[in-house]
């Protein structure tokens, strides 16, 4: 099977009732926690941040409510800093509104990837069931091999935003240096939750071996389309059926010549 028909078939296991369903849950939950999130800050206030702003420029004292936010009071400092001298207010408007967006689309992504690991098996036992049923899965991930790639994956991203920092003042390549981190977790994270519910361990290793490339093509692509504002939370469901199919058929060639020794 090549990959125009293992798309063909993932857009259609897409729009099947199921999945479609199951598709609704990732959308649901991002947005609310979105919502919240928005309108927590909101209550803190983007009025207060211009009052804020206005004060720092006049070195006027600063009070902030205790009950606000730790990310809200590091940011409000950043303003006070930014917003003394006016020949960075201009510059620190735009990097409010720049980042705001910036972090916005990342956080989106993110935590639809984590709401989607706890439904790939749902995904996995419904392509089994409709598309592979001889083939026998021994799924290598555990909770707590799941907890460590996490916490591993997000450490290493959150250091290469931090270590790629003088890359975002260079046009052109600061759009690479923004998104390069995110997709390190995205691809490390989608691969992980898909390959450990299909296959054991030695599968995996004879599959990556052979076809690592491949696969990263196909989590580049995924994450291409994911730029796209917000679609991901639309077909984050989509992502998992395409790389489920390329494992599936990868260990159908597996078993088939396993089979075929014996």
């Amino acid at each position: 099977m090549n990959e125009i028909e293992i798309l063909k078939r993932s857009i259609g296991d897409f729009f099947s009732s199921s999945m479609l369903k199951l598709a609704l849950i990732p959308l649901l939950i991002t947005m609310t926690i979105l919502y919240i999130i928005f309108f927590q800050m909101a209550s803190f206030g983007i009025d207060s941040l211009q009052i804020i702003a206005q004060n720092s420029q006049n070195t006027e004292e600063l009070i902030i409510d205790e009950s606000a936010p730790f990310y809200f009071v590091w940011f409000t400092y950043l303003i006070v800093f930014l917003f003394k001298y006016s020949i960075t207010s201009w510059l620190a408007a735009f990097l409010i509104y720049t980042v705001g967006i910036i972090f916005i689309f990342h956080f989106s992504i993110i935590l639809t990837l984590l709401i989607i690991g706890f439904l790939t098996p749902f995904v996995v036992k419904y392509l089994k069931k409709t598309h592979y049923k001889a083939l026998i899965l021994k799924p290598y991930g555990t909770v707590l091999g799941s907890i460590y790639l996490l916490l591993k994956t997000i450490f290493i991203m959150i250091f290469l935003y931090i270590a790629l920092i003088p890359l975002y003042f260079i046009p052109l390549i600061n759009i690479l240096a923004i998104y390069l981190p995110l997709y390190y977790f995205f691809h490390k994270l989608l691969n992980y939750d898909v390959s450990s519910t299909i296959l054991s361990k030695d599968e995996y290793k004879k599959i990556y071996e052979k076809s690592s490339n491949s696969f990263r093509i196909r989590t580049f692509f995924l994450y291409l389309f994911s730029t796209i504002p917000f679609i991901t939370l639309f077909v984050a469901i989509f992502y998992v059926l395409y790389l489920s199919h390329a494992y599936f058929i990868e260990l159908e060639k597996i078993q088939k010549n396993s089979s075929e020794v014996l």
